[in-house]
């Protein structure tokens, strides 16, 4: 059986392709129902497109919506890899991860 590769040691293009499938898997399973499996590939996808992006292109301090959460603010503390590790304004100030592809910047 063949080890699959980790996003981080994809190319570009492979990201693209994996995204491309992915997408077309969740589309399937939305149209068959099967909520589980739609936001597990949801999510796959999110962490596959995050590695597209570079992660200094995202700073500490600054804040950025959050894709698919309107009018939720998320402040950066720190970056890890892929990652901005920080807290949702308004929340409870927990300190929380989220994959930078989900992070909007701010007009």
């Amino acid at each position: 059986m063949e080890q699959e590769k980790r996003y981080s040691q994809m190319t570009e293009y492979e990201l693209k392709q994996e995204i491309a499938t992915i997408t077309e898997k969740a589309r399937k399973a939305e149209q068959l129902g099967i909520v589980n499996e739609f936001a597990v590939l949801e999510r796959k996808a999110i962490m596959a497109k995050a590695y597209l992006l570079n992660p200094k292109d995202f700073k500490p301090g600054e804040l950025y919506e959050i894709e698919g959460d309107p009018g939720v603010y998320f402040k950066i503390d720190y970056i890890n890899g892929v990652f901005a590790w920080g807290y949702r304004l308004g929340g409870e100030k927990e300190e929380e991860a989220l994959p930078i592809s989900v992070l909007k910047k701010l007009k």
